[in-house]
């Protein structure tokens, strides 16, 4: 009894019943759904189940109630575990495909085995990526070597002789890589060597590498219940697509504040805890949904004599939120000021928010005239935003918060309802972040052909930039080539071009035989044997004595015309 209260309390009151589970009815009675669906005998379709979520919500506490129900043994492997594809393999591997001959209690079919994976988003691994190779053990031969150095060292400590037998070594080469049956291995210093060698064991290898491809295997073979809780479902199902068809997958969200200040009113009252008055609301709103928080934070003022002592203590803690739960939440309320709420728990500025709203709110939309309405409130959240861009008042900022929150809210919804959507990553800001390389190359360029031709970056950009691919990709054709054999490769050793950008203008890679032509020197084309429309390379023309500087002189006077520092002075 001293030792459970010991335990902390979240540890100490958690579930043993799914129903007892505080909040996420409906995710609750889907998992109940998914559960019953074994007790059948033969495996369901959908053998796993993932369940997302944010922190401290009830998702591992659900999954082990469900199995003290229904009777499972649990296998579980959680974040301190080391989890790559050879331990997957070995724990939850056998474990999937292992039955046992006793009853399930009330005969409900075969014993069964949960198998636990707890924060599988937490694994690393690409689709191709196996496990490290595993580590080698040491031999006895280099253990022994490591240990004394010499061989000399090795026969006097085991009392070998040349004369004796066992005989002693005569070199490191001459010693085993394992004890195998020899008679120096029965001496008492060999033996004892050995035993040290031999309890050193195997180095562990603790790493996460391949832990997804094994996941994603075992989801497909398992023969027993499978659980995955994750915080975003999303690196699974972006990782491979069994985790988008072969899992019933189950979100809990933050627990609602009424439910959980009766749970934790309860508790109390059990427990004999003497809070201050206000102290369970300060919990809850210090909380955000998470009920280890809350649990912990009761746990913490408890202790504390009843006064204003334990409130001071229950200050506000940093919920950093991310986007997509805010969205979610914002665009599922009809409350105007839970809304702005929910907001204030975001640390970002309304810019960053607003291409979430946009992107999402048409999903969340019951019709076409809720629709309509979200979008008019949306334009006037943009229209705030860029006046405080224009004008720099930044209290407009207060306004467009709200209008993406509350008013959009509001437009949407006539009474609250569950968070049944997902709130989806803004394609827009995918695309950016997929063309950041790409943006960058070219804002590269054009800054340096503004510089050189006395262009502001955005005219070089939009009117300079143009030109110049239009030029390079006539490189492309044998005529034109001809032409430009001269000018272009000099065009691009005085912007001082790199070959990815380059390649850029040329729509080419890096790598490729036009970029390389565009990059060589003079020295190098005229050792290729590429030279100008009258066969001269640049070097000649430019050292050429027998020319003079007359602009009557129609070739003269075409080379200079080439020179960027003609184009520069305009």
């Amino acid at each position: 009894m001293a030792l459970e209260r010991s335990l902390p309390l979240a540890e100490r009151l958690r579930p043993t019943r799914l129903d007892e589970v505080i909040g996420n009815a409906a995710a609750r009675t889907q998992l109940r759904a998914w559960a019953d669906r074994w007790t059948s005998g033969t495996p369901p379709a959908q053998r796993a189940a993932l369940i997302s979520g944010p922190p401290g919500v009830g998702k591992t506490t659900a999954a082990l109630a469900i199995a003290a129900e229904h009777g499972w043994s649990v296998v579980e492997m959680n974040a301190s575990d080391a989890r790559n594809e050879r331990a997957i393999e070995q724990v939850a591997g056998r474990a999937s495909i292992s039955h046992t001959l006793l009853e399930a209690p009330g005969g409900r079919g075969p014993r069964r085995a949960l198998i636990l994976l707890d924060e599988a988003d937490s694994l690393s691994g690409r689709a191709t990526e196996t496990a490290r190779p595993p580590p080698a053990v040491t031999t006895l031969r280099d253990f022994l070597r490591g240990r004394y150095g010499a061989v000399s060292a090795l026969n006097d400590a085991w009392g070998l002789k040349p004369d004796v037998k066992p005989a002693g070594f005569e070199s490191w080469d001459g010693v085993p890589r394992s004890p195998g049956n020899f008679a120096w291995a029965r001496l008492p210093p060999a033996r004892r060597d050995i035993d040290e060698w031999r309890s050193a064991g195997r180095p562990r290898d603790n790493s996460d590498r391949g832990g997804l491809g094994a996941i994603a295997r075992l989801v497909r073979a398992t023969r027993q219940p499978l659980v995955l809780t994750v915080n975003d479902d999303r690196v699974l199902t972006r990782y491979s697509a069994v985790f988008r068809t072969s899992v019933a997958r189950i979100r809990f969200g933050p627990v609602r504040d009424r439910e959980m200040a009766e749970q934790l009113e309860g508790i109390a009252h059990r427990e004999s805890l003497d809070l201050a008055p206000g102290a369970i609301e300060a919990i809850v709103r210090r909380a955000h949904g998470d009920v280890r928080a809350a649990l912990n934070d009761l746990e913490a003022v408890s202790p504390i004599p009843r006064g204003p002592l334990q409130l001071s203590l229950l200050g506000s803690r940093d919920s950093n939120a991310d986007f997509e739960t805010v969205t979610e939440e914002v665009l599922s309320s009809a409350r105007f000021y839970r809304m702005v709420e929910i907001r204030d728990r975001l640390d970002a500025p309304p810019d960053d928010l607003l291409p979430w709203i946009e992107e999402n709110f048409p999903h969340f939309a019951p019709d076409a005239t809720h629709r309509a309405a979200a979008a008019d409130r949306l334009s006037a959240a943009e229209r705030s935003l860029a006046r405080a861009r224009r004008f720099r008042v930044w209290g407009l900022w207060s306004y467009a918060t709200e209008l993406l929150t509350g008013g959009v809210g509001l437009a949407l919804r006539d009474a609250p309802v569950p968070v049944t959507g997902r709130a989806y990553f803004p394609r827009f800001l995918g695309e950016m972040g997929r063309s950041r390389t790409v943006r960058a190359t070219r804002d590269a360029v054009a800054g340096k052909a503004g510089a050189r031709f006395h262009l502001s970056r955005r005219k070089s950009r939009d009117v300079f930039l143009p030109f110049l691919e239009e030029v390079v990709g006539a490189f492309r054709d044998p005529r034109s080539r001809r032409l430009l054999a001269d000018v272009l490769p000099r065009l691009v050793r005085e912007l001082e071009l790199t070959p990815e950008e380059v390649a850029f203008l040329a729509h080419s890679e890096p790598d490729s035989s036009l970029v390389a032509e565009l990059m060589a020197t003079p020295s190098e084309r005229a050792d290729r044997g590429v030279g100008s429309r009258g066969g001269d390379t640049e070097a000649d023309v430019e050292t050429d004595p027998t020319r003079g500087n007359d602009p009557s002189d129609s070739s003269e006077r075409r080379r200079v015309q080439r020179q960027l520092s003609d184009f520069g002075a305009r």
